[in-house]
């Protein structure tokens, strides 16, 4: 359909780069020294440029550690959120480890001064891939893995964390996301990060969703590892962060020159996290406005969908369980990829919860856990919002996803 506007309603997926970013970034992508100059060399070198670009790496990462109430030591840049996670688990539980004589660095399992228990880590049922792949290597160096499980509205309570660390004998982390990415559903980081601590267990908490949609700071929620994106709030790609709070131990995963505190080495993407940092300050200092206008048309196109003929809106997203930018709806009969496609070509962005590949279709992990039937889950459209998203977009979306499933 070439004559369909183009609607982008897909920015949990990734946001499109902001104007403040792309304008802090564009002098240090000039070609040649002239880029150089401007403060995008190497932040490691001794000289004059190397200098510079140190000087503007630090103000990027106070920027942005501003935003979480951090300390700017606290900030590790990363090549982005998966990268975050990996580091967050495996780092953490290495770090603690080793404290204790046990190494469990790369794919070995646990060696060294005996255990006199298993050691655990736990994680909610509804994360990222990006927590649940670094627990499954976990779990192969001989670590017990164990989960948690969301209610029906998607939500990881206390009480449900709280049952899973009774069950652990030696629980080391607790790692359970601020804002699902699916489904939108908020959890209670700072109750939860309180309960962990109690048993013993550092908490690390998948902000990525969260960061720039929501406020947030490291001091009222407790937690000891926050993983960030750039590209979800406006930012360039291929940047990311980790908090790691003060003196939490930590087994660096990327080894090399010592850059970043000797805790994630690699010459740093000085435009990258200018970008970042830039994004990141516009998102918090319009939070509350963008957050408002978010709301208002999450709850508009709610309403749209639910009055559609065929489609199920099983989550309703209007309450203080959910974040302000994302709806969730299936559509039984019909699967997220022909759902996707469909709307796609009618000028409208959207994402599904189903891995899809030529030889498989399961259903999305977050709906499981939820206790959603497999043929309803298939069926699964996610509509995400952004703070420049109207009310023309909203009302598009509606009428083309009631064409395609009329």
């Amino acid at each position: 359909m070439a004559d369909a506007p183009f609607v982008y309603l897909d920015w949990a997926a990734t946001a499109p780069l902001s104007l403040e970013a792309a304008r802090a970034m564009a002098p240090y992508l000039e070609a040649g020294t002239a880029g150089l100059v401007q403060g995008s060399g190497n932040a490691n070198a001794l000289h004059t440029a190397g200098r510079d670009a140190f000087k503007t790496l630090e103000a990027a990462r106070r920027d942005i550690a501003r935003t979480l109430d951090a300390r700017p030591s606290e900030i590790i840049f990363t090549s982005g959120a998966t990268e975050a996670d990996n580091a967050a688990l495996i780092g953490i539980v290495e770090g603690v480890l080793a404290k204790r004589g046990v190494n469990i660095g790369y794919g070995s399992q646990a060696k060294g001064k005996a255990l006199e228990a298993t050691p655990s880590v736990i994680v909610s049922a509804i994360e990222h891939d990006a927590v649940l792949e670094a627990a499954e290597v976990l779990r192969h160096r001989g670590i017990e893995v164990l989960f948690v499980k969301p209610d029906k509205r998607g939500v990881i309570t206390p009480e449900a964390l709280a049952h899973v660390l009774d069950a652990a004998t030696d629980p080391l982390l607790v790692s359970i996301m601020a804002l699902n990415n699916e489904t939108g559903a908020l959890n209670d980081i700072a109750q939860l990060a309180e309960l962990a601590h109690r048993s013993g267990a550092l908490f690390h908490s998948d902000a990525t969703q969260a960061f720039g949609k929501m406020p947030l700071s490291v001091k009222q929620t407790g937690v000891d590892a926050f993983s960030l994106s750039s590209h979800k709030i406006g930012g360039p790609k291929g940047v990311g962060a980790l908090f790691l709070k003060t003196r939490t131990l930590f087994g660096a995963q990327v080894v090399g020159g010592g850059q970043e505190a000797n805790l994630r080495s690699g010459t740093q993407n000085i435009a990258g996290v200018v970008g970042f940092a830039a994004a990141a300050q516009a998102s918090h200092e319009q939070l509350e406005a963008a957050s408002t206008h978010m709301r208002a048309l999450r709850d508009r196109l709610f309403a749209g969908l639910s009055e559609l003929t065929g489609v199920e809106a099983f989550i309703d997203p209007r309450s203080p369980d959910y974040g302000p930018h994302i709806v969730t709806v299936l559509c039984p009969g019909f699967e997220s990829e022909t759902l996707i496609l469909q709307l796609d070509r009618r000028g409208v962005c959207v994402s599904g919860g189903s891995a899809c590949s030529s030889s498989d279709l399961e259903p999305s992990h977050v709906l499981s856990a939820m206790g959603i039937d497999r043929d309803r889950a298939l069926g699964m459209v996610r509509f995400s919002l952004g703070p420049t998203t109207t009310e023309e977009d909203i009302d598009h979306a509606i009428r083309m996803l009631r064409e395609v499933v009329k």
